[in-house]
């Protein structure tokens, strides 16, 4: 279901772009091996290395992001995680939901039968 949405095949086809360019995947790579050698470096104390691995992490990063397929592909994905978060929250107040219905509940105050049950009443104004 979800995985046949518009905006899901969207995302699959901006990864694929994205894996198919060799200069994408060359910015990538060196990406990785320069935060390789900035856990290093920082292990190691060695500061003024870590300060130039990490300028030229943040130059490359640019240099990605300058990339329009990448910005399409990060805007999906954001995207489909917000799809993905909306099911979640759905599922989890018809479970809810359904507790609270099954348990002879209130749904209007969230309250399973339970607590419903042993709830001293309150006072109104």
């Amino acid at each position: 279901m979800i995985a046949e949405t518009e905006e899901v095949d969207f995302f699959k086809k901006a990864e694929a772009q994205i894996n198919e360019n060799a200069k994408i995947t060359g910015i990538i790579n060196q990406i990785k091996a320069l935060q390789k050698q900035a856990v290093n470096f920082k292990h190691y104390e060695k500061h003024e290395a870590l300060k130039q691995t990490e300028a030229k992490i943040d130059a490359l990063q640019e240099e990605l992001d300058a990339i329009p397929i990448i910005q399409e592909f990060r805007d999906s994905q954001m995207e489909v995680n917000d799809l993905l978060q909306l099911v979640a929250h759905t599922i989890s107040n018809q479970v809810t939901n359904e507790i609270i219905t099954s348990t002879g509940g209130d749904l209007l105050k969230g309250e399973t039968g339970s607590k419903v049950k042993n709830s001293s009443p309150s006072c109104s104004l």
